[in-house]
């Protein structure tokens, strides 16, 4: 089974093994101080829970302020350097969440340069201060391109105003806010300066870090990267991404042989389901929910499937299942499909609020008429798009910059979620950078090859590095 988490770009990124908004803690420890953090595999070690207050929106007096969490892991270094200021993805995930999981060797390894801080950003973790809403339990809508874009925009502007009554200042939860945050997070530790390090949505918003507050910050590890104007990727490169994708398949006959072109199976696929929505029982306490999956919600769902090798090779059995009329092969992902149904605030908030630009949106829209994905990959953005008003950074935020800090950028050539042409664009604007590509790697694409730890590790040493190519195994494709 895939490991259950929602993510801001697709209702069923679980698929993507990324971390979900308001997911428990792995620490039950709440209150500031010494405590044993509970990392990957059971491991333990001495950390430091500590909070800082901020105004939930700097630009209205008015607004209340909210209480922001990190836990710190001392640095086992005589000398210490800037502190590592984790910045996790999503938006949505947790640094601490992360720590839990196979990045914490990585973060333990860092101990011997700097303290590293665990920082959940507003809006997560200990530092959510939006109320929880109850899962949707109404009639669901038909999963359908038209049926969820109508769902989520009545339900998010609800919400929303839910929110906003209760005293919440949902205008707040931006990524500028958020760049202000870590700042503030600086002056709390101490510190003349950090260091950032972040993958996906953690590297947008260290862009931002980068734009206002940049005479700060020291050295960069980024990775799986998501530029000022990229919270809506552009459905042509998706259709390039899988055709890359379709090219190894010849690596494995039998599936070649069943599968000759993987895009048109995709789409002969999500136009029959789209036309014809098909019934999926999921199961619950109050008794089986019967869902409607068109071909958008399959659309979805693959755009979770692509973000690692290990689901992406998931794809060829999954369509030829769902193309010889085998609804029954979407039975693991039922639960995810019913809990896309909800909102959680700070993921829809944020990438409302990094918007897109006018040029940008008549591309994507262009694109999405004939792209394998439509406009799916995205969801909910730009559906979202004028739900709730006056939210948009515009485009001084999206503008690129030139990065003259010395920066350590990494990629995976199978990451479907922020493929390498939109990274491309990305690390142009990192003039003293230095570029490592993981073959055969995914979004996650720390943890994905032992040599990446060891070159983080080097690079905020302050060692001098060379552009890398390391390689990992293709993808075992199967239909069996």
């Amino acid at each position: 089974m895939i490991p259950a988490r929602l993510s801001r770009r697709s209702l069923f990124a679980a698929a993507a093994g990324l971390a979900a908004p308001g997911v428990p803690l792995a620490q039950s420890h709440t209150s500031p101080g010494p405590f044993r953090f509970k990392g990957w595999r059971g491991q333990e070690v001495e950390a430091e829970r500590g909070f800082f207050e901020v105004p939930e929106d700097r630009r209205d007096p008015t607004s209340r302020r909210i209480r922001l969490s990190y836990v710190r892991f001392p640095s086992t270094a005589a000398r210490p350097g800037p502190p590592i200021v984790y910045l996790a993805g999503g938006p949505g995930g947790t640094a601490t969440g992360t720590f839990a999981g196979p990045r914490f060797p990585i973060a333990m390894a860092l101990r011997e340069i700097a303290d590293v801080i665990a920082f959940d950003q507003r809006g997560t973790g200990l530092s959510n201060h939006i109320p929880r809403r109850p899962a949707y339990a109404g009639p669901p809508p038909v999963l359908t391109r038209e049926g969820l874009t109508a769902h989520m925009r009545a339900e998010f502007a609800r919400a929303w105003a839910e929110w906003t009554a209760a005293g919440v200042a949902m205008r707040g939860y931006n990524t500028n806010e958020s760049a202000d945050d870590v700042d503030d997070l600086r002056r709390h530790l101490r510190a003349e300066r950090i260091n950032l390090w972040g993958i996906s949505y953690g590297s947008h918003l260290g862009l931002a870090v980068l734009k206002r507050h940049g005479d700060r910050v020291d050295r960069v590890v980024l990775a799986s990267l998501e530029g000022q104007d990229q919270t809506v990727k552009r459905p042509a490169r998706s259709d390039r991404y899988l055709e890359r994708v379709d090219r190894l398949l010849d690596a494995a006959p039998e599936v070649r042989q069943a599968v000759p072109d993987l895009s048109a199976l995709m789409r002969r696929v999500h136009a029959r389901l789209e036309a014809d929505p098909q019934p999926i029982a999921v199961p619950r306490q109050a008794g089986p929910l019967e869902l409607r999956i068109g071909g958008f919600a399959v659309q979805l769902l693959a755009g979770g499937l692509v973000a690692n090798p290990e689901t992406l090779a998931m794809l060829p059995r999954l369509y030829l299942a769902l193309d010889a009329g085998r609804i029954d092969a979407l039975a693991p992902f039922a639960g995810q499909f019913a809990g896309g149904l909800s909102v959680s605030g700070m993921p829809e908030a944020m990438d409302l609020a990094s918007g897109i630009s006018p040029r940008k949106l008549a591309m994507v829209r262009r694109e999405a008429e004939t792209a394998v994905f439509g406009d799916a990959l995205n969801f909910p953005m730009p559906h979202l798009s004028g739900a709730v008003g006056g939210v948009d950074l515009g485009e001084a935020f999206r503008r690129p910059i030139r990065i003259d800090h010395p920066s350590l950028l990494v990629a995976g050539s199978l990451d479907g979620r922020t493929v390498l042409e939109e990274q491309a664009e990305v690390a142009a604007q990192f003039r003293n950078r230095t570029q490592v590509l993981v073959e055969n790697a995914g979004h996650n694409v720390f943890e994905a090859h032992p040599e990446v730890q060891a070159m983080i590790v080097r690079f905020f040493r302050g060692e001098r590095l060379s552009d890398a190519r390391l390689a990992l195994p293709p993808p075992k494709f199967r239909i069996t």
